[in-house]
């Protein structure tokens, strides 16, 4: 089985399995005073700083929430709450669903940021947004901008536009969901005022995340009770999944010059699927994570792929994994400008810790025979 999905779920490593079974064995609650809650609380405050060394960012800026989703939808929620509606999202036209949708549904006015064709947000097109901002009719700037695409791989440019937004007096969202252990983060150089994060893209549990602001950043809390995490986020927290998240981080932050070599692999796969298979790869030109590949042939659909691949025991996605299992177009290569052949026809294979040289070989191969298996039909 090669298993080439990282992107969408990394498999856990063993240093977050060790972490979440020493919690687990606590049995305590972290906000209890007793000797017990003391020993999950110093698990707890482990785990946040781990997460904040990660991102080189101070631990009590972090709160932990149930996952990316969760911790986005504060953020977007939070802030125009907090700003009581004065605002006005800007979100680029790449944005995973959960920002997206969290945007739609925040009661802000929301502006769509274009990206070029390359899929990196078009800081032109932001800076004619910026240059004539009338606060008074469209209120705070808050701009809503991924770190690196989970289809294509692609980087965006943060800090530029974190700039361009902080010099019109708004502020900036970050989905660092995807950047979190494949590449650098640092909070002070990227210039976001709340980067989001999720354990299980970086070999953490599914159901652990985490929300970093920028020390006085607008927030309002969305969830209210025992005025957990700052009274930011209230509910216990879910000890084992946060103490498995740092592990992870502090592993795959360990690893990342490691994970840095997979750029080598993917790009042989590349090479070879374009010579032998003249295939499109989304987002070569800009500067992409390691692991991660788009691409496709016109007109061979992306659903057949995957399932060619999954029969071969290739397991591939097309888009994001979090679509409801579908196969769909996908709206960030139609952003990007790809026509409706390409963005329907377009597979995404993103790899990891586990991965091997050879891991890149079989892909191509199965990818190459099933494509060649298509042609022989369609002569016969």
């Amino acid at each position: 089985m090669v298993y080439a999905d990282y992107n969408a779920t990394a498999p856990l490593r063993p240093e977050a399995r060790d972490a979440m079974i020493a919690a687990l064995e606590v049995g305590a609650n972290p906000s209890s005073v007793h000797g017990p809650g003391r020993k999950a609380r110093k698990i707890l405050e482990t785990a946040r700083r781990q997460v904040s060394s990660a991102v080189s960012a101070t631990p009590q800026d972090h709160i932990f929430t149930s996952g990316g989703t969760e911790a986005i939808a504060l953020a977007i929620n939070g802030v125009v709450r907090q700003l009581e509606g004065k605002c006005t999202l800007l979100v680029s036209a790449i944005e995973h669903e959960a920002a997206a949708k969290n945007a739609g549904y925040s009661g802000a006015a929301v502006q769509s940021v274009y990206v070029t064709r390359t899929g990196e947000a078009d800081l032109e097109d932001l800076a004619s947004r910026l240059a004539n901002w009338d606060t008074e009719q469209y209120g705070t700037p808050v701009l809503v901008l991924m770190l690196a695409n989970n289809e294509t791989g692609v980087i965006q440019p943060v800090a530029e536009a974190a700039a361009m937004v902080r010099e019109a007096g708004g502020l900036t969202i970050c989905d660092g969901v995807q950047g979190l252990g494949k590449m650098p983060v640092n909070v002070s150089l990227l210039g976001a005022d709340y980067l989001a994060l999720s354990a299980h893209k970086a070999g953490g549990p599914q159901g652990a995340g985490a929300l970093w602001l920028r020390s006085g950043a607008p927030l309002k809390a969305s969830l209210f009770g025992g005025g957990q995490e700052r009274s930011l986020r209230s509910g216990t927290e879910n000890l084992a999944g946060i103490a498995g998240f740092g592990a992870a981080a502090e592993a795959s932050v360990a690893d990342i010059a490691d994970f840095t070599k997979l750029a080598q692999h993917r790009d042989r796969m590349e090479a070879r699927l374009k010579a032998e298979g003249g295939v499109t790869v989304f987002g070569e030109g800009a500067p992409r994570l390691p692991n991660t590949s788009n691409f496709a042939y016109g007109g061979f659909r992306a659903e057949t792929q995957v399932m060619a691949m999954d029969l071969a025991d290739i397991a591939v996605s097309s888009g994001s994994a979090c679509s409801s299992g579908k196969v769909k177009r996908s709206l960030v290569l139609s952003a990007m400008g790809a026509d409706d052949a390409l963005a329907e026809s377009a597979i995404r294979t993103s790899f990891g810790w586990r991965s091997e040289p050879e891991d890149f070989d079989r892909t191509a191969d199965v990818w190459l025979k099933a494509l060649h298996q298509r042609k022989t039909k369609e002569t016969a």
